[in-house]
């Protein structure tokens, strides 16, 4: 673009006309060009190759109207196919399996589950550990699959809610203290043997202790005294043969008995001893057992 100058002068001067001249020039000419249309030309470049690497990520991460790979988005929550690996901690409501197939949470080191309240304290913790499970929770339960408790465990005490608690170790169960039970019984054709190896055994019962076996013998061992205590009522030994063979003999009975009778006799502390039998007691002739 051309601008004219022009200049006014009073009448009777004669000012000469100047030239015309160019003063400046609109638009972008030379190396600014060139280097304007090489900047656009990468700007497109770099879109195409944006435009290319997200198409990729589309097609490499499976990403459809309804999720993400194995991942899809349902009404009722999110559902995930196949193996997943999770780098950061996992918040969910609930997690379960597909009806044809089990759950598996698997680890190069532990799995744990906590259960937090309102505040963010963990109420409940399942840790599974290379060497160990560990339960922290105030009470522990196993339900059946009708809703029936079969083991309750919490600070106090231990419930087994199952008809039948059956110890399979070679060397039995082991308590420390008292056991609480209605029945001790042995598998069949095994025997039944309860032991103190340092310390009494006591077995107690509000109504009476049976003890009974239908195919063999019972054996009472004890380094010290066995005792058989009945506070109301009578200790009855209903067998057609009682022996025992090595109580004390007293005297021998009046001279004259061939037959080889004998009666037995209790010292005041309760103590047993034999009598060579005779027309009437003998036992006083052989209270000298009980000195």
């Amino acid at each position: 673009m051309v601008r004219e100058q022009y200049t006014t002068a009073t009448e009777g001067t004669h000012i000469e006309r100047p030239e015309d001249q160019c003063v400046y020039k609109i638009g972008i000419y030379g190396w600014r060009k060139r280097c304007l249309y090489l900047f656009v030309l990468l700007l497109l470049i770099i879109l195409v190759v944006n435009l290319a690497l997200t198409v990729w990520i589309l097609k490499v991460m499976w990403f459809s109207p309804t999720g993400m790979g194995h991942l899809r988005v349902t009404k009722d929550g999110l559902r995930l196919e196949g193996e997943s690996e999770f780098l950061f901690p996992l918040y969910a409501k609930e997690i379960h399996s597909r009806v044809d197939s089990s759950l598996l949470l698997q680890s190069a080191h532990n799995v744990t589950v906590n259960a937090r309240n309102s505040d963010g304290e963990v109420t409940g913790r399942l840790k599974v550990g290379p060497k160990m499970v560990e339960v922290q929770s105030q009470q522990f339960q196993i339900n059946s699959k009708d809703g029936k408790p079969l083991f309750t465990v919490d600070e106090k005490e231990v419930v087994v809610g199952t008809d039948k608690l059956r110890v399979t170790g070679p060397e039995g169960a082991l308590f420390e203290h008292s056991v609480e039970t209605p029945l001790v019984q042995a598998d069949p054709f095994q025997e039944l043997r309860l032991e103190s190896p340092t310390r009494s055994l006591s077995m107690d019962a509000p109504r009476g202790v049976h003890i009974k076996a239908r195919a063999g013998k019972i054996e009472a061992l004890s380094q010290m005294d066995i005792k058989l205590h009945s506070s109301d009522g009578m200790l009855v030994l209903d067998a057609g043969t009682v022996c025992l063979p090595k109580l004390v003999q007293g005297t021998s009975g009046p001279s004259g008995s061939s037959q080889r009778l004998y009666e037995i006799c209790v010292c005041p502390d309760g103590k047993l001893y034999l009598s060579v039998a005779g027309v009437g007691t003998t036992c006083q002739e052989s209270s000298h057992v009980c000195l």
